[in-house]
């Protein structure tokens, strides 16, 4: 249940910032809104207010905003037709498709803002104790957990987490003995250290974090630039996928889900990180040119700008409904790897 409640808050949000960016940028700019739908399928309920009607509708993996001037085979009444989005300038209408990823990555900022106004910012301790350990790297094989801390490499003590690093580092591909304490216990471990592409010794390990208290305006600071790095994160990730320099490791709804799950259990502040994160992600996925994508629909008008004349509409929506059944195919197979996945 908790899942649940967590997935639909989370999906919640990123779906409404998304949607409220191409329906406020839309009626700015003098474009009539017929629908603010959150969800796909059949209609469970709608709020006409004004010319927009409000509507929920049945899955809610996605929204839209229905605007007068989308779909070149719908009838717009005559005095519509000078307020239709196809009827606006080529600045403008990229701005109404922009405005959905971009408040996907404000909405980002705000939740990290939130999350540092409550948490504080973290800083790296300099002690030696472990705050988390990557998976299938050497400390965690070895038998290491977050919150051991290590007294001694290679019979060396150490009690500072720079003088740890050093060691570890100098020794890439070589066995060391590490001895922690572990619930006022001394344990000896034995490992093989792994070697970086810059040559240091790596065995997968991160210091633990304090929190420091910050105000409200650095909040915000902190919210702007840790969507940033998070941002350049995914991005340099995408690019080593894309040349091969990584395996693809494509999450769908079915993983995203059972993060949330374990998000929500551990607390509301790493919920909230967690959904920052996929607020980036959907975001920049929008902003590929994938066709039935904002990218790629942001592609086609900067084309018309430069051949001063519109693409076809008829053809460009039969590209965007191609581009739309393969995203739904690429669905089905990342479903079903999440299964896969998930099940062991």
């Amino acid at each position: 249940m908790l899942t649940f409640i967590a997935s639909v808050f989370v999906f919640g949000i990123l779906i409404l910032f998304h949607e409220f960016g191409h329906f406020i940028v839309a009626k700015m700019v003098g474009i009539k809104v017929y629908e603010f739908s959150l969800g796909f399928g059949p209609k469970l309920f709608a709020i006409p207010k004004g010319e927009t009607s409000y509507s929920l509708r049945l899955f809610p993996l996605g929204g839209f905003v229905r605007m007068a001037g989308m779909d070149p085979e719908e009838e717009v009444d005559e005095k519509d037709l000078e307020r239709g989005f196809n009827k606006k300038t080529v600045g403008q209408r990229i701005a109404v498709i922009f405005a959905g990823p971009f408040m996907n990555f404000l909405l980002a900022a705000l939740l990290f803002a939130v999350v540092f106004s409550l948490q504080g910012e973290p800083v790296a301790s300099n002690g030696t104790r472990i705050g988390d350990i990557n998976a299938g790297y050497p400390a965690q094989i070895a038998g290491l957990a977050a919150g051991d801390k290590i007294v001694a490499v290679d019979g060396k003590p150490v009690d500072k987490w720079t003088d740890l690093v050093a060691l570890i580092n100098e020794r890439p591909e070589k066995n060391i003995s590490v001895v922690v304490l572990r619930d006022n216990s001394e344990l000896q471990f034995t490992l093989t250290t792994l070697k970086s592409e810059d040559g240091r010794g790596l065995i997968g390990i991160y210091p633990s974090e304090e929190y420091v208290k910050v105000g409200f305006l650095q909040s915000v600071s902190l919210g702007i630039e840790w969507t940033a790095r998070f941002t350049a994160a995914i991005m340099d990730f995408v690019s080593k996928m894309i040349f091969g320099q990584m395996p693809a490791d494509l999450g769908g709804p079915v993983r995203v889900v059972s993060e949330i799950g374990k998000a929500a259990q551990i607390g509301f502040v790493i919920l909230l990180k967690l959904a920052a994160i996929l607020s980036i992600n959907l975001g920049l996925f929008n902003l590929f040119p994938i066709p039935a994508l904002d990218g790629s629909r942001i592609l086609f008008l900067i084309w018309e700008k430069i051949r001063r004349r519109p693409v076809d509409p008829i053809k460009e929506n039969f590209i965007h409904l191609v581009g739309f059944g393969l995203l739904l195919l690429l669905m089905v197979i990342i479903t079903y790897n999440d299964i896969l996945h998930i099940s062991g």
